[in-house]
Order: C-alpha cells, then sequence, then structure tokens
C-alpha cells in the first residue's frame, strides 16, 4: 500500500465513529497483543505513568481512553482511596474492563461511556487526567483535536495534570528506522493476522510511525492552554511519559 493511501486510510479511520466501530471489534485480543507485541513493555510504561500520576496524592484521577481498563485498574489497585474513572467511547472495550473490575473486586473505580469532545463531568473535577496509548486517537490527523483538548483542560482542576503515555519518535535515526519496521512488520502485519482487525492494527502501527516529535508534541500542548510540558523518553524514545499542567489561573 502507498504512503498516499495508507494516509488516507488512517486519516478515514481517526474521525470519530469509523474509529470506534473499529475498537469496538478488538477488546477480545486487546490485551494480549499489547503484552505479545511489546514483550510486555506496555505494562512497565504504565507502570511509570501511574507512578506520576500518584506522585501528588490526588483524590479525583480520569484515565481517558481507557479501553479496557488497564491503567485505571493499576490507579484503583495501588491507591485504593482515590476515586478512578475510566471513560471511553467504546461500549465493547468497558464491558471487559468492567469485568476486570468486578473479577478483581476493585470498588474505587467507575467507568463511563461517552465521547472525549463532551465529557458528562463538571468543570475542575479531576485533579489528574491520565492517558495510555489512547492520545494518538484523538490527536492523529483528528479534525476535533482541539475540543478534545479543551475538554480535557475543562475537566481538570487549576494546577491539575495530564498525563500521556503514549509512542514517539526516536532522535537516533538508526533506532527510528528499526522502531519504524517493527511497527510495520509487527503491530501491523502480525497484530492484524493474530485479532482479525487489520483495519485496527494497520491504524494503530501507521498513527505511531507518523506521531508527534517531542517538539511538536509540546507545541500542541502549549497551543491548547497547556504549560509546564515535561517528558521523560522510555526504550531509546520509542515511548514516552508526557506531563503538562493546567495553569492555576484558568
Amino acid at each position: 500500500m502507498s504512503t498516499d493511501k495508507s494516509l488516507a486510510r488512517a486519516e478515514m479511520e481517526a474521525k470519530g465513529r469509523p474509529l470506534q466501530k473499529m475498537f469496538n471489534r478488538v477488546p477480545h485480543h486487546y490485551d494480549f497483543l499489547n503484552r505479545l507485541l511489546t514483550l510486555r513493555l506496555d505494562e512497565v510504561w504504565r507502570k511509570k505513568a501511574v507512578d506520576r500520576i500518584l506522585q501528588a496524592s490526588p483524590r479525583h484521577v480520569m484515565d481517558l481512553g481507557t479501553g479496557t481498563g488497564d491503567m485505571a485498574m493499576r490507579i484503583a489497585r495501588k491507591s485504593p482511596e482515590v476515586e478512578v474513572v475510566g471513560y471511553d467511547f467504546s461500549p465493547t472495550m468497558l464491558e471487559v474492563a468492567r469485568r476486570k473490575a468486578e473479577r478483581m473486586g476493585t470498588k474505587n473505580v467507575s467507568f463511563v461511556e461517552g465521547d472525549a469532545a463532551s465529557m458528562p463531568f463538571e468543570d475542575a473535577s479531576f485533579d489528574v487526567v491520565g492517558i495510555s496509548f489512547a492520545f494518538r486517537n484523538i490527536t492523529f490527523r483528528n479534525p476535533h483535536t482541539k475540543e478534545y483538548l479543551k475538554e480535557t483542560l475543562r475537566c481538570l482542576k487549576p494546577g491539575g495534570k495530564f498525563v500521556i503515555v503514549e509512542s514517539s519518535q526516536p532522535r537516533i535515526s538508526f533506532i527510528r528506522w528499526a522502531f519504524h519496521k517493527y511497527l510495520h512488520y509487527i503491530v501491523s502485519g502480525i497484530g492484524g493476522r493474530i485479532s482479525r482487525a487489520k483495519g485496527a492494527y494497520h491504524y494503530l502501527a501507521f498513527s505511531a510511525r507518523y506521531f508527534y516529535t517531542r517538539e511538536e508534541l509540546t507545541a500542541l500542548l502549549e497551543k491548547n492552554g497547556f504549560s509546564d510540558i515535561r517528558h521523560r523518553p522510555m526504550l531509546f524514545g520509542a515511548a514516552a511519559v508526557t506531563v503538562a499542567t493546567k495553569a492555576r489561573n484558568e
């Protein structure tokens, strides 16, 4: 498939409901494939994000784009005094998350279905909003990016943190080349075959390959009202934890 056709397809899949339908098809394979395709590094990266989320002892945390609830459950189980909301637009993903919470007996987490551009929470509801490997879904070639980031900012308390764990672009050219090959042949190729959802894993690989550099991500967040943006690269820059702050005078 040519780059132009791939880009057009990825842009189509990033526009709202087609993306939702795509993720509704993969929840039963999602956790297994995350572990397989990252050699369980996704768990390490989420753990680092959770540590950063809990650093300031928050009382109310949202896991935006929670999917099957991995990060929400990690937060809730590590700090039982924190009230955690997992928010996502995929009912099938959320059903997996709810069963997971019930199976583990986790009481301080709830899961809410809805659109990230119009969240059913009052202004300044959360001390921290976290998002793990779903930030691309609301920002990659997405015409509603501004709405999503504005709504995230609204839901945060002044001084609150937006903690993003996401793929990134390695700065060393050889590592970046190897990472992109891995995305094409392993994530898109093998992930698509195992899941039988080739479109979903093509989108995941393609959006990671063309995702923002650290500088571009900083500029995007600053343009949409966030400040004091800090990045912690992982695996030679193939992933990163980014922390952005809502100004206290907002």
